[in-house]
């Protein structure tokens, strides 16, 4: 698995080089070489900010001298006007730097903002905010870390760390409990999930004693009749609700007692937060020493 530092390096590079491609043509035409600026990222709305040093790693990828400053640290609120990093550096770097990382910081600042709305509705009540797999393709990580910068939780990070057995799985393998045990005989030490749709396929996996069930879609009365039999089985397991789950609907499932609650839009709808990049001054570098 690529480490987080790795995974932000990969993404940062593979940004600059689709958005810089030969060369930023307007900046190294309008900006002199060597020139060198004071600038500030500042917010344009209230949020949840994350993903700092991802915005820093591309400004010092075209600038490793650059001087980067937070005025806040990932997790932290703010609100509209709000300093979040001061910049001196090459202006050229700041210039060509400025949309991927605003880019980066806005999208992650996004989703820690959206997370924390939801983590807020739960406050109080014992069930944890978990993510989901729907994240933008190369950026999982760096989404992942964003979720649980606004109060939530990961669940598993990919296919690898937790089997999840759902509906697919189960048609293909002939049933929830073949599934179970060919899991189990495969991978002994790993969590077992089973998605179910229903009470009955809810009483398989529970005889079969997997670690998680998963309540996907269920209606209220159902889900509640599941939180309740799950507890007093024999092999009780804990339960998370996935699917349809909005903020306005958020408090009266958690009221129902699930373990967790699984939210995908976290990732795959989070608007990202309005964030702007202003050159304060340019240094002059003719101007006589003090």
């Amino acid at each position: 698995m690529m480490s987080m530092e790795d995974s932000m390096h990969a993404a940062v590079r593979a940004a600059l080089a689709e958005d810089v491609g030969t060369g930023d043509v307007t900046t190294e035409s309008t900006v002199p070489e060597g020139q060198r600026s004071r600038a500030k990222i500042v917010a344009k709305e209230n949020g949840v900010i994350a993903g700092l040093k991802v915005a820093e790693a591309v400004f010092r990828e075209l600038d490793p001298d650059i001087e980067v400053k937070f005025r806040v640290i990932d997790g932290e609120r703010v609100v509209s006007g709000d300093l979040i990093v001061e910049l001196k550096g090459g202006t050229r770097a700041i210039l060509t730097g400025e949309r991927v990382a605003l880019n980066f910081l806005a999208r992650l600042s996004g989703i820690a903002t959206m997370t924390a709305r939801y983590a807020n509705v739960l406050q109080g009540t014992g069930a944890v905010l978990l993510d989901t797999r729907k994240t933008t393709p190369g950026l999982r990580l760096l989404e992942k870390y964003a979720v649980v910068a606004g109060g939530g939780a990961n669940h598993r990070i990919g296919l690898w760390d937790m089997a999840l057995i759902k509906e697919n799985h189960i048609t293909a393998a002939g049933g929830i409990g073949p599934a179970v045990s060919s899991v189990r005989s495969s991978y002994p030490d790993l969590a077992i999930e089973v998605e179910v749709r229903n009470l009955d396929e809810l009483n398989a996996a529970l005889e079969v004693g997997v670690d998680r069930v998963m309540l996907d879609n269920m209606s209220t009365d159902e889900m509640r009749q599941a939180i309740r039999a799950s507890g007093v089985h024999e092999h009780p397991a804990d339960v998370e609700i996935s699917g349809g789950v909005t903020l306005e609907s958020l408090g009266a499932v958690a009221e129902l007692g699930p373990a967790f609650i699984s939210v995908g839009a976290l990732t795959h709808s989070a608007p990202a937060l309005d964030l702007s990049l202003i050159v304060e001054d340019i240094e002059d570098e003719t101007a006589p020493a003090d």
